[in-house]
C-alpha cells in the first residue's frame, strides 16, 4: 500500500509498506528494522516472532518510547508467555499486530506528537 504525501522536515514516516518491504521516506526496506521519529534501525537481526528475545530490543531499552508497537509479520502473533511478561514490565506501553497494521499505526501515533517506536518483521 502507498500512503498519499505525508511531510515532516525531520521526522522518520512511513511511506508506504507491502508483502515483503517497508518504505521509510521513501526508502524501500526488506528486511525487518526498528523506526523511530528520530531514528532508523534498519538492519534490526529479528527475522520471526518465535525466535525474538528482549536482547532484540536493546536498542530501544537504552532510550525507551512512550508506546512500543511490535510488527508481527504477515499475521497477527502474539510471542511467548516468558517474553510477553519481560515486554510488559519494561517502561513503554506495548502494542502488538501484523506488520502492515503496526506501519498505519505509528503514522497516526506520530501524527498525534507522542514517542513511538515501530519494531517491525519483515518476512522474506
Amino acid at each position: 500500500m502507498q500512503f498519499s504525501q505525508i511531510t515532516a522536515e525531520s521526522l522518520n514516516m512511513i511511506t508506504g509498506y507491502a508483502s515483503g518491504h517497508v518504505e521509510v521516506n521513501g526508502v524501500r526496506h526488506e528486511s525487518s528494522l526498528i523506526v523511530r521519529p528520530d531514528r532508523l534501525f534498519p538492519s534490526w537481526s529479528a527475522t520471526d516472532l518465535h525466535s525474538l528475545t528482549m536482547d532484540h530490543l536493546e536498542w530501544i531499552r537504552d532510550d525507551p518510547p512512550e508506546i512500543l508497537l511490535l510488527g508481527t509479520g504477515e499475521r497477527q502473533s502474539f510471542p511467548s508467555r516468558t517474553l510477553w511478561r519481560s515486554l510488559r514490565a519494561e517502561p513503554w506501553g506495548i502494542e502488538i499486530m501484523d506488520t502492515a497494521a503496526a506501519c498505519r499505526t505509528y503514522n497516526l501515533i506520530l501524527s498525534e506528537g507522542r514517542a513511538v517506536a515501530a519494531a517491525l518483521i519483515i518476512e522474506y
